[in-house]
């Protein structure tokens, strides 16, 4: 279908590179059409669906996006609300996605929705979905803290009709297939995280070794440099984690435990990394002039998007046994 057949150890150096570009949008969004938007429909999709979406998805013909979150489910992807109505051999659907990344210029969506009202486990589906299609409505791009190049929408259906044979799969099985999703992306964005981190601390060892404050440079304060040693020392711990959950994976195995344990220590580590480094430029880290502070507020999606911290939390305590048992 026009990709190189690699294995996914190689979409994550390339993860890893991506960091080298000075903003968190960028990544994201090529993120969301090689590894959010596209696993499912590579593993499941039928070679007629392939072939009408993966192919230009994959030359970058087409803008993918990723229709999960709603305005009233997040994180608990099981509540989500859109419906796919089977009439015929059409589906129509109704209801309304939040947070799409790449919504506005897209050309189709892999969405989620509810196809039948059976147990909310069973009774999804995903569909790819041309966005040019009548009854679809982009309300407004979204004016967001952090990643402002990245192109966020609010999407409304209207009595949209997409043929069944744009389903993905089987149907009903849409959110095990979104949960396996979900791991890719989740180690995607742990391994965009880790170039970012390391470019904040280095920057900012050079410029506190630049900047004076009471007759001496910042830097040859202990608690500084101790606290760069440290935070330099967590990336290469989370790195440690990202490669070993990422040839699990390669090796067929459930990763579902280290990809929740990496985006739980990305999210937080992203945070403490920014937030610490930007105590350290003083004034200049309040000003919008200096790489650490976009990253502040690019890197703060990370215990966000694709299943907060809580959620992390939660995966991570059942594969423990440590939650009250029924």
């Amino acid at each position: 279908y026009g990709g190189m057949g690699l294995d996914f150890s190689y979409n994550i150096a390339v993860a890893e590179e991506l960091g080298n570009i000075r903003c968190g949008g960028i990544p994201m969004a090529i993120g969301v059409q090689a590894g959010m938007a596209t696993p499912a429909l590579t593993r499941f999709g039928s070679h007629e669906l392939k072939k009408q979406f993966l192919v230009p998805t994959i030359a970058g013909d087409f803008v993918a996006c990723l229709g999960i979150s709603e305005a009233g489910a997040g994180s608990d992807v099981a509540n989500i609300k859109t419906t796919a109505v089977r009439k015929g051999n059409e589906y129509v659907i109704n209801g309304g996605k939040m947070w799409i990344t790449s919504g506005s210029q897209a050309d189709w969506m892999c969405l989620l929705a509810n196809t039948s009202e059976g147990p909310r486990h069973q009774n999804k589906s995903l569909i790819c979905l041309p966005m040019n299609l009548p009854g679809i409505h982009i309300a407004k791009k979204i004016d967001k803290l952090g990643m402002r190049s990245s192109d966020t929408a609010q999407i409304f259906f209207e009595d949209v009709r997409v043929p069944c044979k744009n389903l993905i799969g089987e149907e009903g099985k849409g959110f095990t297939y979104q949960m396996l999703q979900f791991q890719e992306e989740r180690l995607w964005g742990v391994a965009t995280a880790l170039t970012p981190m390391e470019t904040i601390i280095q920057e900012t060892i050079e410029y506190t070794r630049q900047r004076k404050v009471f007759g001496q440079p910042v830097l040859h304060n202990q608690t500084v440099h101790f606290r760069l040693a440290e935070l330099a020392t967590e990336v290469e711990l989370l790195r440690s984690l990202l490669h070993r959950a990422v040839a699990l994976y390669v090796e067929g195995k459930d990763v579902t435990k280290f990809a929740s344990m990496a985006k739980l220590k990305a999210g937080r580590l992203t945070r403490e990394v920014t937030d610490s480094c930007l105590q350290f430029w003083g004034g200049m880290g309040f000003t919008s002039e200096v790489l650490v502070t976009r990253f502040y507020r690019d890197l703060r999606l990370m215990s966000i998007g694709g299943g907060t911290d809580e959620t992390m939390l939660s995966i991570i305590c059942k594969y423990l046994d440590t939650l009250p048992r029924k």
